[in-house]
């Protein structure tokens, strides 16, 4: 039988959530880091381009203290005096003192010792970024060096932005992606649940009709006097009536608001097992064991027992007949009770734990994997209770648990 959770390509969807959850996050991985390189090379190509144009203004200032006519003023107009946007300080080396400085933006409010604070905080700044370029001032060409003067730099504004501009984008990306995924998560979980519940009040529509007249012929055979020695037929077929009538009660309370009361948990289990008894293998042993027998929690009884009867089966399908069902019932913590089924049969391998509660996954031929899917739904959404697998070993069995409020 062809899955019917695979899409048009093949792929199981539901099954492979996790593995396609990790393709997206390994190519966006891919992408940012693809992202952060690219712009890294740009900074460092502009980084060098800007160094080169300091030594080139460095080199000028240090070639105009010895320069004249023409040449000085080529200097000056061309190198020299145009603004290259980079904030500039040029620091006597013998004295520490600022000598001047360029694009340099100072609050006009300031005074003179709070200018000199700020000055001195850029000039760190500016000396933590990059290296100095120094000035060699000589009297005359070939003469020796009257002084030494270092030019420091910060990057220009745009190469700052441009070397934040990766982690903003990938930023901005990322938390659009998580609204996104969020929205669409949501949207998903509530289209499942319209799915369900339509599902749910079709199926009970479908099954109520019929059951009706089977309920009608039930009880038209049962005076009939050529039934009056063989009631113990009518007493069975009631029962399978009482059992479909059972199965459309269930799915209506699938698809309507969901009343809790109060019921005694292990009367509740108790029942299931009455009456699962007599229709599975002779072979199977229940054993029940519970703290107190009055112990209590707030249930649609209709609902858990339909979740108990679907674990229970499934778990003697796991022992292929023959094995014991172990339930064990008690106070989890304050407000929680716990019912523990195991079983002693071949076990899930640690990998598909995860998966079981989800739709699609079986191990049955004919399975159709929406047993524990439904589970799990009746119990987080109905009930706001939890189940998971406690554990599970292979060739050794598994063990369910389900947490109710009390």
């Amino acid at each position: 039988m062809q899955n019917p959770f695979k899409g048009s390509l093949g792929i199981d969807f539901y099954t492979n959530q996790s593995t396609i959850k990790y393709i997206v996050l390994v190519v966006a991985a891919i992408i940012g880091v693809g992202s952060i390189i690219y712009t890294t090379q740009l900074v460092n190509i502009l980084k060098e381009r800007e160094r080169e144009n300091i030594e080139l203004w460095a080199k000028a200032v240090e070639f105009s203290t010895i320069a004249d006519g023409p040449s000085l003023n080529f200097i000056t107009d061309n190198i020299i005096r145009p603004d290259n946007s980079l904030p500039v300080i040029i620091l006597d080396s013998a004295t520490n003192e600022i000598l001047t400085t360029r694009n340099v933006e100072i609050d006009g409010s300031l005074n003179q010792d709070q200018i000199d604070d700020y000055l001195n905080k850029v000039l760190g700044q500016m000396k933590e970024e990059n290296d100095p370029q120094p000035i060699l001032i000589r009297d005359r060409p070939g003469s020796k060096i009257v002084s030494i003067q270092y030019v420091y730099f910060r990057n220009s504004r745009l190469l700052r932005q441009l070397s934040a501009y990766p982690y903003i984008q990938l930023s901005v990306i990322a938390i659009f992606a998580f609204i996104a995924y969020l929205a669409f998560s949501y949207s998903r979980k509530a289209e499942q649940n319209r799915v369900w519940v339509g599902l749910a009040k079709e199926t009970a529509h479908q099954l109520g009709t019929p059951l009706s007249s089977l309920m009608a012929w039930v009880e038209y055979l049962r005076e009939l006097p050529q039934m009056e020695n063989r009631q113990d037929i009518i007493a069975e077929l009631n029962k399978d009536v009482q059992r479909l009538e059972m199965i459309t009660s269930r799915f209506s309370n699938i698809g309507s608001n969901t009343i809790l009361k109060d019921e005694e948990v292990s009367e509740v289990i108790e029942g299931v097992l009455t009456y699962l008894k007599p229709r599975v293998s002779s072979k199977v042993l229940f054993v029940m064991d519970a703290d107190s027998p009055h112990l209590k929690a707030k249930m649609n009884r209709p609902l858990f027992e339909w979740v108990i009867e679907n674990i229970v089966k499934n778990g003697i399908d796991a022992m292929s007949g023959i094995g014991k069902i172990s339930i064990t019932v008690g106070q989890e913590s304050e407000g929680m009770v716990f019912i523990d089924i195991a079983d002693d049969g071949k076990g899930i391998a640690k990998g598909k734990i995860k998966e079981v509660f989800k739709p699609g996954f079986t191990t049955k031929k004919r399975g159709w994997g929406l047993g524990l899917t439904l589970v799990k739904r009746i119990i987080e959404n109905y009930h706001m209770g939890k189940i998971y697998v406690k554990s599970s070993h292979i060739d050794v069995g598994t063990v369910f648990r389900i947490s109710l409020k009390n």
